[in-house]
């Protein structure tokens, strides 16, 4: 089964003002990919990078929801106990002007063996490896349907 990891911006994109389409796609997509999850047919990977970033979410209903959905839902997870080897890999990935945050993000989903990193984040979107895909979440559903 596809292991998939969404970053924080995704988490966080059916909260965002809807009024432009692509935030409305995203937002739709993302919903989508949660239902995948629901139904088993996609694998979530969380991380203690994920944990932080969503303990730092300022508003309690969207904290606790992004919360629920994660321990609900999670197949595996990054835990502290990985942060020398997320490090090594974050390193390799922060060494091509990718934020610290995001290389965490991105590292623990390569350990984690993840097919695909999902996130709207259109900096880091640029980032290549060959280790894993990152793509928007509408690029992800469009995929999974063909």
């Amino acid at each position: 089964m596809m292991r998939i990891y969404l970053d924080m911006c995704c988490f966080n994109r059916p909260y965002d003002p809807q009024d432009q389409l692509k935030i409305s796609m995203e937002t739709q997509s993302k919903l989508k990919i949660q239902r995948l999850i629901e139904e088993g047919k996609l694998e979530l990977i969380g991380s203690y990078t994920l944990d932080y970033e969503c303990s730092n979410v300022p508003v309690p209903m969207r904290k606790r929801s992004i919360k629920e959905f994660l321990y609900k839902n999670m197949s595996g997870y990054v835990g502290i106990e990985r942060d020398k080897e997320i490090s090594i890999i974050a390193k390799r990935i922060m060494d091509t002007n990718i934020k610290q945050q995001d290389a965490y993000h991105v590292a623990s989903a390569i350990y984690a063996g993840c097919s695909f990193f999902i996130t709207t984040d259109i900096r880091l979107l640029k980032y290549k490896t060959a280790e894993i895909r990152l793509v928007n979440p509408i690029d992800f559903i469009t995929e999974m349907e063909v």
